[in-house]
């Protein structure tokens, strides 16, 4: 079992406290490794707000074992596999990498994260790696990093819901391409979908995991990885057949315009590509806004732009072509920088605190 930074430690070495200071940015990693290795039983982690607000939990090792077993089944992976992880080892996306590395007795390398993907180690292949959706969109720009993809056999996109024309730049690629679904709560995924598919995302659960939906249309998950025997999410879905999916948005963002209820993560897939040809390289999300007449109305909170920026005339007129008549943006909020969460995305409700206040 080898366990490879740019320096190549193995668990036994790493159990006995054997790694030198030279790269700090992996202490935290080593602790873990070091810890698990020599039994430890619980972990604390950091929530991002799921379902609820963010806070400190507790989860066994036996979670954390059981939702790596999970998604070696889903994805029919063998015992001694390579993974690559690029991610920061302090959140459970990353966390969970090591831990799969040590249940699976897998080669782990790993890479400090940043918005391009890479490997200490050049032309070797990868079984699985992760990667949210802001360093995909970089790599596939790339050239190496592009071929480093290329070279990873399933790769999982997590942390944010991935934009329209993303999902269509990942038929590209040669591997399988998974959306990942899941929080802190339950121990990182619960479900994964297809990016290459056609049409909707469909989320299809972990082995092990049972989807049910609350009166309010909120997934409800019950999994033994979980921190309740059935754990209420903000996440409204349409269950699709059996323990199957499609994400419409959380609970707490709907907008009740009229009578009607809205999902802004809905309202900017369709707009994403409008926004792209008009705005590249900016960013944008969908809010709402106080209407005397409907209650609430869709507000669009675009990034260092505003009403009297050259193009904003016509991309308004694309959007009454395109979209439905409640989703048009009844009004335009400037703010000066997007601010976001460790996974790189938006954080809707504190980019807006200075604005609302």
């Amino acid at each position: 079992m080898i366990f490879t930074t740019l320096n190549s430690y193995t668990f036994e070495e790493i159990k006995q406290g054997k790694w030198t200071e030279d790269e700090p940015e992996w202490t935290g990693a080593f602790q873990f490794c070091y810890d698990w290795l020599n039994g430890t039983n619980i972990f604390t982690l950091n929530t991002s707000g799921s379902t609820g607000s963010p806070k400190l939990i507790e989860v066994s090792r036996e979670q954390m074992r059981i939702s790596a077993r999970n998604t070696r089944r889903f994805l029919n992976l063998g015992m001694g596999c390579s993974l690559l992880c690029s991610l920061n080892t302090e959140m459970i996306a990353g966390k969970m990498m090591l831990v799969r590395a040590l249940e699976w007795q897998s080669k782990l390398y790993l890479s400090k994260p940043s918005t391009l993907i890479s490997s200490p180690v050049d032309d070797v292949h990868i079984d699985l790696a992760a990667v949210v959706p802001m360093q995909l969109e970089a790599s596939l720009e790339n050239p190496e990093s592009r071929a480093l993809l290329n070279r990873i056999e399933n790769l999982l996109v997590g942390g944010a819901p991935i934009s329209p024309t993303l999902k269509e730049k990942t038929k590209d690629l040669k591997n399988k391409v998974y959306q990942t679904f899941g929080m802190t709560e339950t121990v990182s995924h619960i479900a994964m979908a297809d990016l290459k598919c056609d049409g909707p995302l469909i989320y299809k659960a972990l082995p092990g995991v049972k989807l049910t939906t609350s009166k309010q249309g909120t997934l409800v998950i019950q999994a033994k990885m979980a921190i309740a025997p059935k754990l209420e999410t903000n996440d409204l879905v349409e269950l699709v057949g059996k323990n199957s999916f499609i994400w419409k948005g959380r609970i707490d963002f709907v907008i009740n315009s009229g009578g009607i209820k809205l999902y802004p993560e809905q309202i900017e897939s369709e707009i994403e590509p409008l926004w792209r040809m008009r705005f590249p390289g900016t960013r944008f999300f969908i809010w709402k806004t106080p209407d005397p007449t409907l209650g609430e109305a869709v507000l669009l909170v675009v990034e260092k732009l505003g009403t009297t920026e050259p193009n904003m005339a016509a991309f308004l007129m694309e959007l009454k072509l395109h979209l439905p008549k409640y989703h048009i943006p009844k009004a335009i909020l400037s703010v000066d920088q997007m601010q976001t969460t460790e996974s790189s995305k938006i954080n809707k409700l504190e980019t807006l605190k200075p604005y609302l206040t």
